[in-house]
């Protein structure tokens, strides 16, 4: 049998690359040499990423300043002060905050998409955030003239287009990152805001056909930030029952750096529903061991034994570098990484 296995999206950017979007801030160097960079980075991480077997890849999120902030990176109507994100080891990230309506993204996935499908060879996935994380950029005392329900129909709509433009380019599937779902579960015990959350995101999903939202999925994890997460210590007991009410059709769900992941499998597999299929993390971004396919391969088998080898997959629990700036992790590494995910993969498939 065969077991699909993704990445999740973001690979650590080159050095060369960080210099010049340095050099770039401090308008030492013009566009076009920074698009220079970003174009030899987006083809030495296609070629290496095919050189790992992955049968599907991303772009790296070369290009993109943050997974989170792509679409608004640049907008005039926004303001530094939103909502702070504090991670276990003390740093911290900041939001920005709208300022004024309409709500607009600047910059859609698929432009991203359009580049990386030019280098590469085997089908692309394209990540996206999802709205619910971008829902946190509206201001708590609100904005004169642009009400919270008309930020919210702007947002569907924009968060729809981000993700049709990207299935209609050719995306072998899009991803919505989740990532604020934990966390919500951290800010608010009594699980209200996540609530919200999976129902904002259900408005946005709920406008694409079954088959469109068989080629749709949401990542969850804790965070993955200069090797520290900001809610590893939310039980996934309180997460998953409604992260698995999200009308997608596939999960990607961190599980390597958990440390009762039976327990967790067994939750995923009372709560999956039919039609649904999870990707269970067996490679952990933030330690910087690699593991080994045989590591991969007994991760598998454990995931499939509980939750049924017709409904996994594997992926990475998290981007290796989600934010331009995170160096945690090596780049080297993380391809190795991928390199034993693929492999131990296999080595499930073979075993099954």
């Amino acid at each position: 049998m065969t077991i699909p296995t993704e990445p999740i999206g973001s690979v650590p950017r080159p050095p060369e690359l960080l210099q010049a979007i340095a050099d770039f801030d401090a308008g030492k160097i013009e566009q076009g040499a920074l698009d220079s960079h970003y174009d030899a980075a987006l083809s030495d991480t296609i070629a290496r990423f095919e050189a790992t077997g992955s049968p599907v890849i991303t772009d790296g999120e070369q290009t993109k300043p943050s997974f989170a902030t792509y679409p608004i990176h640049g907008l005039t109507n926004l303001a530094p002060d939103g909502v702070v994100i504090p991670f276990e080891d003390g740093h911290t990230r900041q939001l920005p905050r709208l300022t004024a309506g309409p709500f607009r993204y600047r910059t859609h996935a698929d432009t991203y998409l359009e580049k990386a499908l030019g280098f590469a060879s085997v089908p692309v996935k394209q990540a996206v955030i999802a709205p619910s994380a971008l829902s946190l950029l509206y201001p708590q005392d609100g904005i004169d003239g642009y009400s919270q329900d008309a930020f919210i129909a702007d947002l569907v709509d924009e968060a729809e287009a981000d993700i049709r433009r990207s299935l209609e380019k050719g995306a072998h599937n899009v991803q919505l990152d989740f990532t604020e779902g934990r966390l919500s579960v951290k800010l608010d015990p009594s699980k209200g805001l996540l609530k919200q959350f999976v129902g904002l995101n259900n408005q946005v999903l709920g406008r694409f056909s079954d088959s469109e939202r068989a080629r749709i999925g949401v990542h969850t994890c804790p965070g993955g930030d200069h090797d520290s997460t900001h809610s590893a210590d939310v039980d996934y007991a309180d997460l998953l029952p409604l992260l698995f009410e999200l009308e997608v059709g596939n999960f990607y769900v961190q599980m390597a750096s958990e440390a009762d992941r039976p327990r967790v499998l067994r939750i995923i597999a009372n709560n999956l529903k039919s039609g649904q299929r999870v990707f269970v993390g067996v490679i952990d971004p933030i330690d910087p061991r690699v593991e080994t396919p045989e590591e991969v391969r007994d991760r598998t088998l454990e995931a499939a034994d509980i939750v049924g080898a017709d409904r996994i997959g594997t992926t990475d629990d998290c981007g290796f570098s989600p934010f331009a700036d995170d160096v945690s992790t090596a780049r080297d590494t993380a391809f190795a990484k991928i390199r034993a995910r693929v492999e131990g993969t296999a080595l499930a498939a073979d075993a099954l």
